[in-house]
């Protein structure tokens, strides 16, 4: 099993950026614990971070034929990235969109994600153990 992880914009901060709505694990301890649970579960797992649309974009087109899974926090442009949605949708990878904060809990703009029906699901505000959630949904999966 094969799985992608693409971090959006600004999760480069974790850890300085508001600590108190994405806490205060770095970038670098989300790395690495998406490696450990990865390993612990057999799975192969690349991990980026771009925050530029474009760079997340040609990433899931790279992943075509390459990965069995991806896991994507879109970061802002959940709500907004229509060329996202397109390009998970055309990627044909089971995709899990994944948020540190709970959308549904904050400002009304973030309620509404554009990327997650492109997605088989969606998992939120559970901190850095969501991709761990999202590892062990597609360790399940395993072809």
């Amino acid at each position: 099993m094969r799985v992608l992880v693409l971090n959006g914009p600004n999760l480069n901060l974790l850890g300085v950026r508001e600590p108190d709505v994405y806490g205060t694990e770095s970038y670098a301890a989300l790395v690495r614990r998406v490696q450990a649970r990865a390993a612990a579960l057999g799975v192969d797992v690349k991990i980026e971070q771009y925050n530029g649309e474009g760079a997340i974009i040609d990433a899931i087109h790279g992943a075509m034929g390459r990965y069995d899974g991806l896991i994507i926090n879109p970061g802002a442009y959940t709500h907004y990235g229509y060329a996202l949605h397109d390009a998970i949708k055309a990627a044909c990878i089971p995709a899990l969109e994944v948020h540190l904060s709970n959308i549904a809990a904050r400002e009304s703009f973030r309620h509404t994600s554009v990327t997650a029906p492109a997605c088989v699901g969606q998992i939120s505000g559970l901190g850095i153990a969501g991709y761990e959630a999202a590892l062990a949904y597609f360790a399940e999966k395993r072809p």
